[in-house]
């Protein structure tokens, strides 16, 4: 590294979200929201996992794990097309999550709340 570079410059924030059931994370990030199960860490069968999940450049990171994370975070993910991809998921009517858009000064926004607490919110910037 150079004398003048910022060595933060190619770092990534990857928020971790509290999930308490791996299987019902995946089946509410992959099946419904669209996200690709990357990978899952288990030190041992009955132990809790971490995994990570992605989106077109957004990454997450789920944790089983009591002290990763607090329930009800929320994060805020950039997207292209706010209403097409609520077009998408509402299309599939899914039986606990039907998000809307709100139109604000800064962008539109579509909030949705996974099963666990967590509050996802898609952003269009203006």
């Amino acid at each position: 590294m150079g004398e003048n570079e910022d060595p933060v410059t190619r770092q990534q924030v990857i928020p971790v979200l509290r999930v308490f059931d791996h299987a019902l994370a995946r089946a509410f990030y992959v099946d419904f929201l669209g996200f690709t199960w990357r990978w899952q860490h288990q030190f041992e069968p009955g132990l809790p996992i971490y995994a990570e999940v992605a989106r077109d450049g957004s990454v997450l990171h789920l944790s089983e794990h009591h002290g990763d994370a607090t329930p009800g975070a929320g994060v805020l993910i950039v997207v292209a097309d706010v209403r097409a991809y609520q077009r998408v998921l509402l299309a599939q009517h899914h039986r606990h999550a039907r998000p809307g858009v709100t139109d604000e000064p800064w962008g539109s926004t579509m909030t949705i709340t996974d099963p666990f607490g967590n509050n996802l919110t898609f952003w269009q910037r203006d």
